[in-house]
């Protein structure tokens, strides 16, 4: 039985070949269509998706309080803000920012599948290439799809694989189709946009940097190098011992102290040591990293370290995170806690005469030291006997 896709799905499945074809039947040329009130309204919904996506939520869903648009003029609205979008980050060329995006509305189409009628879930799967049904993923499609996927057991070498097909669980369909639209999304992004487009949405792009920027400040607040996982603080130690560090890992640290807001100058002081620095070649590197050439990079994942030998001294958080910005990320709200939190030394000096704990339901109390009772006691007593 054939599935109709009709133009609201377009809302919620905005990388279908069908709603792209949607788009391009009334859209035509960008800078005409930004020209026109709906091309007007699409850039503000695409602003939003962007921002919605680099402040850590899911990208725009319709709730059960905002009914989804039925007529033509509002689905195409928010399609457009779709493409629109696309085109914007491409503008950018901001890894970190494409990452957030594609992630961000992968999980939003994600949440919408799982309410999907069954034969609309199927025939979305089936427009990805993948099979929802089947117990087993093509070799080749599977080692695209997992590269992805942080955690442990999607790595091949902890999979049974049998005639080119890898082995899935059941449960493990629904993340392997998410993780599919994640990179049907990113897929060729960024897109090759002209010049004049670029200059077109520059206010736009400035106000979504200028809130990425006010974003990672929030994150990670001033650079803390006593936060620093241990792979970092190995590659800085090298590079302070003066030894040469692998290319992998110089690419590794420039991207991750970029990320957490050190500048260049700062980044490329830390390479001096370098028994084969060279000025004019580390400035280059760094400011390209840094997206001086108009791509910014993503330091890697734990995974990607591990690969390339960078990932080194594990400890125990390194357990728990899959990233080495997560891991500077819960480090510093760590220390940070600790830091504020009192002394039990300074809560007994603010005591005369006591100990102090918590009982409990958490509340602070006074414990008389029994020492002191005692000759409290004693004392009252002479008190007495002298009055007689």
């Amino acid at each position: 039985m054939r599935v109709r896709i009709d133009e609201k799905d377009f809302i919620n499945y905005p990388f279908l070949k069908e709603s792209q074809n949607f788009v391009s039947s009334y859209a035509g040329s960008p800078e005409r269509f930004l020209g026109t009130s709906t091309g007007k309204a699409a850039l503000v919904q695409a602003k939003d998706r962007i921002l919605s996506a680099i402040a850590g939520k899911s990208a725009i869903k319709v709730s059960p309080q905002t009914p989804i648009p039925t007529d033509s003029e509002g689905i195409k609205v928010v399609v457009s803000g779709y493409a629109l979008a696309r085109v914007i980050i491409s503008c950018m060329k901001d890894r970190m920012v494409i990452d957030r995006f594609t992630r961000s509305e992968a999980q939003k189409a994600y949440e919408c599948l799982i309410d999907e009628e069954p034969d609309k879930k199927v025939f979305v799967a089936t427009s990805l290439g993948i099979d929802i049904s089947a117990d087993k993923v093509p070799l080749v499609p599977y080692v695209e799809l997992s590269s992805g996927m942080r955690e442990e057991r999607w790595r091949l070498v902890n999979r049974d694989i049998e005639n080119g097909m890898v082995t899935v669980k059941k449960n493990e369909t629904d993340e392997i189709l998410r993780e599919c639209i994640r990179v049907t999304i990113s897929r060729n992004l960024p897109l090759p946009i002209p010049q004049g487009i670029c200059e077109i949405l520059s206010p736009i792009v400035q106000e979504i940097s200028a809130a990425e920027q006010q974003q990672l400040l929030e994150q990670f607040g001033s650079v803390d190098e006593s936060s620093f996982p241990p792979c970092m603080q190995a590659l800085i130690t090298a590079l302070s011992a003066g030894t040469n560090i692998s290319h992998p890992g110089r690419f590794a640290l420039t991207a991750f102290l970029h990320n957490i807001g050190m500048n260049s100058s700062d980044i490329i002081g830390l390479y001096c040591r370098a028994p084969d620095f060279d000025l004019s070649r580390t400035m280059y590197q760094v400011e390209h990293i840094s997206g001086r050439g108009g791509t910014e990079y993503t330091a890697p994942s734990c995974a990607a370290m591990r690969t390339t030998g960078v990932c080194v001294k594990k400890d125990q958080l390194c357990d728990r995170v899959s990233h080495p910005l997560n891991y500077y990320k819960q480090k510093k709200r760590k220390d940070k806690k600790a830091v504020a939190a009192p002394s039990g030394d300074m809560l007994v000096n603010r005591n005369a005469g006591g100990a102090h704990r918590e009982n409990e339901a958490g509340n602070s109390e006074n414990i008389r030291d029994p020492r002191r009772h005692q000759q409290g006691q004693h004392d009252q007593e002479n008190n007495k006997k002298n009055q007689s």
